[in-house]
């Protein structure tokens, strides 16, 4: 019986796919530069499509509105710290078995949480800090666009929905559903509560006030109460004594 998480093997994409996702990052890209420079209102959707160098049938095409253009450069992040979850978590599943060791549902998460998180909002190298400070751009602009604080809302939203899958494949069978999804959702708003913090501030990419430290910081005090994520919280009904 494989041991691999559920979802910690994206789907191999086709060259078409590759193309339509790299055109759509270009237009994001475009847009977010639009943003920083003149606003969200002084940008129109046909500014991004020439910034981008595409046609505005085809913006349209990928997008609905010029709010919306900018969801796969804030999407990408999360894709990335769930292919990282799952990698981590693989290897420390790997481990256990070979120990022999029993495992109870969820062991190991918290840790692979925290490291996944660390990993994926320490930007690695020069591309991954432009990525950090564009979102940081796009969340206080979102700080007075309503329509862009729903994209930003959305993606939170649909990048916790994929983490469900994940976490529940590394919690296992007796997970219970209900707290998978608790973790699900206390990991997500982890990192969206820290990059939204840490975009209201100048703290640096790295380090202290950084969002990677931010968002661990968020995580324990979430996980602090639920059974999946803290092995230390006893069981019980919320009607009982």
């Amino acid at each position: 019986m494989s041991t691999k998480p559920e979802g910690a093997t994206p789907p191999t994409r086709t060259l078409t796919e590759r193309r339509k996702a790299a055109t759509q990052l270009d237009i994001a890209r475009a847009a977010a530069e639009l943003f920083t420079e003149h606003g969200p209102d002084g940008t129109t959707a046909e500014d991004i499509a020439l910034r981008a160098g595409v046609a505005l049938r085809t913006f349209y095409r990928y997008f609905r509105s010029k709010q919306d253009a900018v969801a796969p450069l804030l999407a990408g992040g999360g894709d990335r710290w769930r292919e990282l979850l799952a990698a981590t978590a693989t290897a420390g599943t790997t481990a256990a078995g070979a120990s022999g060791a029993p495992s109870e549902p969820g062991a190991g998460l918290p840790e692979a949480l925290e490291r996944s998180i660390a990993a994926s909002l320490t930007p690695a190298d020069a591309a991954a800090e432009e990525g950090l400070r564009w979102t940081r751009g796009l969340l206080r602009a979102a700080a007075e666009d309503p329509a862009l604080r729903a994209v930003w809302y959305r993606v939170n939203q649909e990048s916790e929905e994929r983490l469900r899958e994940v976490v529940a494949g590394l919690a296992g069978p007796g997970a219970d559903p209900l707290e998978v999804r608790l973790a699900a959702a206390a990991a997500t708003d982890a990192i969206r509560i820290a990059l939204e913090s840490w975009a209201e501030t100048d703290a640096p990419v790295r380090g202290e006030g950084a969002p990677a430290e931010l968002a661990v910081r968020c995580l324990r005090e979430l996980m602090g109460g639920m059974r999946l994520l803290n092995p230390d919280v006893s069981g019980g009904s919320a009607t009982g004594p």
